[in-house]
């Protein structure tokens, strides 16, 4: 009796195994996909920066042209970008500080 269940244990315990060597198998291929993915996001990303950098140039080139100072007009929307992030800041730290705040009804154990 006790060889029978001590086989049904070995039996049950190789079948786990199995089962998890498939999962790991299965987990290597998707890592391996999603290095790919990432590398292919990588050159992407890579090509749309140096493309982003070609035309900044070639703006900033007819803008001097036309008599228009366009460094002056980038900052001038960083600084605007800069404000309108301080104010979502702003925002989000108030809702935060709300969200704290026990209500009326809210007791504490002391």
């Amino acid at each position: 009796m006790g060889l029978g269940s001590t086989a049904k244990k070995i039996q049950g315990l190789s079948e786990r195994a199995e089962a998890m060597y498939k999962q790991v198998q299965e987990l290597q291929k998707r890592i391996i996909n999603l290095e790919g993915e990432v590398e292919n996001t990588h050159e992407t990303v890579r090509r749309n920066d140096h493309q982003l950098t070609e035309q900044r140039e070639l703006l900033l080139a007819i803008a001097e042209e036309q008599g228009i100072d366009g460094e002056e007009i980038l900052a001038d929307a960083a600084i605007d970008q800069a404000e309108l992030e301080g104010e979502s800041d702003e925002a989000d730290d108030a809702t935060e500080g709300r969200d704290e705040q026990p209500s009326p009804g809210d007791t504490t154990a002391e």
